[in-house]
């Protein structure tokens, strides 16, 4: 019943309060400085949290389905602060501080058009971009379109980029894709990531945003080919995968990565599943998302000298 609300509606149920309160908790988490604002097209008007200084090198984050830009909390209080502007937009359509509230999200180019918005209303040519889950395919799929505006990519459990999704885990996921609620998605939760202890403050978030937000419908990018890889620059492709993710068999995900993009590296984690990415393992992947910055920023000096 929830889902049949309208969007103006949300905010004003008790689900709404308490996904915004959830909201704000995490927001308060970011490093001091760090703004929000309201980018606006022809899809509606997204909301972009920026942390960083103005004159750093940018980072897009792309969060998963449902996870909202506030997923990123826990990486962002960890390297916040390496002089790097670190760029979140709430996915429009999906659960966040996103509207769509203009034309609908057909089409994959509709979503590549709207990341072109986001960084053209915040100052970026050129962006690196870390992106987990569903805003891994997204990324993805931008990065084959738009090479020349994407510099390092770094994809963090990258579903259905490299080879298709476990039949058993979209046996478990159906329920919630059929009939999102909270209950359902706590459930699944618990599955996925074996029980582990996750984010309250995230959790209360996604669980209220997958019963009541009225989301749109989801575009689905297809899976590239070898041909549509063959346009990136792979040494500029870090694969970041969870032992323990249920949504594909990662060693899979690596031998198919070696095979369809050899220059790219694969960083296998000592622990972590697809949903407690981004949120955990904390340190570990923080580690590895600075590592593959910094050498994005060794390879810019390096060509222009």
């Amino acid at each position: 019943m929830a889902n049949k609300l309208a969007l103006s509606d949300f905010p004003g149920t008790d689900l709404g309060r308490r996904f915004s309160s959830a909201y704000d908790w995490l927001l308060a988490r970011w490093p001091d400085g760090a703004t929000s604002r309201q980018v606006t097209d022809r899809f509606g008007v997204t909301h972009v949290t920026v942390a960083g200084p103005d004159a750093g090198p940018p980072v897009l984050l792309l969060h998963g389905g449902g996870a909202t830009s506030m997923a990123w909390t826990a990486l962002i209080e960890r390297i916040g602060g390496t002089g790097h502007r670190f760029i979140a937009p709430d996915l429009i359509g999906d659960p966040g501080r996103s509207r769509n509230t203009g034309d609908r999200l057909r089409t994959v180019d509709d979503l590549c058009a709207w990341v072109n918005t986001v960084l053209i209303e915040t100052s970026c040519e050129r962006v690196d971009v870390v992106a987990h889950s569903y805003g891994a395919m997204l990324a993805l799929a931008y990065a084959v379109r738009f090479p020349e505006r994407v510099g390092r990519l770094i994809l963090l459990d990258p579903n259905s980029c490299f080879a298709g999704i476990s039949p058993r885990y979209l046996m478990h996921a159906l329920p919630i894709l059929l009939r999102p609620n909270e209950r359902r998605e706590r459930r699944f939760l618990g599955w996925e990531t074996d029980g582990a202890a996750l984010d309250a403050d995230w959790v209360e978030l996604v669980a209220s945003g997958a019963e009541g937000f009225p989301s749109s419908r989801t575009i689905v990018p297809r899976r590239p080919g070898r041909t549509d890889l063959a346009g990136l620059d792979g040494h500029r492709v870090t694969v970041v995968l969870a032992p323990g993710s249920r949504v594909h068999r990662p060693p899979r995900i690596a031998d198919r990565v070696a095979d369809l993009m050899p220059a790219a590296s694969v960083v296998m984690l000592s622990a972590g599943t697809h949903h407690t990415l981004p949120m955990s393992p904390s340190d570990e992947l923080a580690g590895v998302v600075r590592s593959a910055l910094d050498e994005g920023l060794r390879d810019q000096r390096q060509a222009l000298h």
